[in-house]
């Protein structure tokens, strides 16, 4: 994934973040990529990096789990962030399996991040999940508790549910939550000012599947108020011919949003 600030373009692989510097004034010629940080892990699985920089001008990087389910310990399971002239990592959020999308909400601040709930527990359990960071380092239960009240069967057994964080919102099993966004524009309706978008990739390995839509949360700083769908259509019946990834939103209030299945991006916008 990619991340623009300041002019530069910064670029992830799995285990290091390029940086384009200026990239728009050389076009259509591409200036020669800048290393910039190379202290990330090389394990594929769950390997994707979604980045962006935060309110604190820090690069925001999460790592995930490199398997289904397992106590692999530092440096994965978790989100981080890195001062980028000073080389300096520092952990987020722990027990986070496979997160590909976070936001800051417009008015708190706080951090809210998708993750994905481990696979062969059955069709309906562990709920993927929203969750909010209130404080670093604070700890979301993977690879131990699952959706805040599951035990894992395999790492779960001696392990307090109370000691690790709760979902803001559990958006069912396998529906495999990916980009999140909370709204600041003004063309859609105010209702829809700072609720966040999530879209949900979809199942691969249930009987039935799920997701393949976008849903809209309308929220506060710290609760999701409500959960809803707003683009559906791609999943008809068994058959699915989209899934949506992430978000952009446009200076005119429109969303961008991509999906690596057709292999396009939709402008969503609401007439005048």
């Amino acid at each position: 994934m990619v991340a623009f600030r300041d002019g530069d373009l910064y670029v992830a692989e799995v285990d290091k973040i390029w940086r384009y510097v200026d990239i728009e004034a050389s076009l259509p010629l591409i200036p020669k990529p800048e290393l910039v940080y190379d202290q990330l892990p090389n394990r594929r699985a769950h390997g994707w990096k979604y980045i962006d920089f935060g309110p604190d001008g820090q690069l925001y990087i999460p790592i995930g789990s490199p398997c289904n389910i397992c106590d692999a310990g530092a440096p994965y399971a978790r989100i981080v962030k890195v001062d980028l002239e000073e080389k300096v990592q520092t952990d987020v959020a722990l027990g986070v399996r496979n997160s590909v999308g976070f936001d800051w909400h417009p008015t708190s601040g706080m951090l809210w991040f998708s993750d994905n709930g481990r696979d062969r527990m059955g069709d309906d359990i562990p709920d993927d999940e929203i969750n909010v960071v209130t404080q670093l380092g604070q700890h979301f239960g993977y690879p131990y508790i699952h959706g805040g009240t599951v035990p894992d069967p395999d790492y779960g057994a001696g392990y307090d549910l109370t000691a690790y964080e709760q979902p803001v919102a559990k958006l069912g099993a396998h529906v495999a939550p990916l980009g999140i966004h909370f709204y600041r524009g003004s063309m859609f309706p105010e209702g829809y000012r700072h609720a966040l978008f999530v879209a949900e990739h979809g199942s691969w390995n249930r009987s039935q599947k799920v997701g393949y839509q976008v849903n809209v949360l309308t929220v506060n700083d710290v609760q999701v108020i409500h959960n809803r769908p707003f683009v559906t259509g791609w999943l008809k019946g068994q058959k699915f011919s989209g899934r949506p990834v992430a978000f952009l939103e446009l200076d005119d209030g429109s969303l961008l949003l991509s999906d690596d299945f057709a292999g396009v991006v939709y402008r969503i916008s609401y007439p005048d």
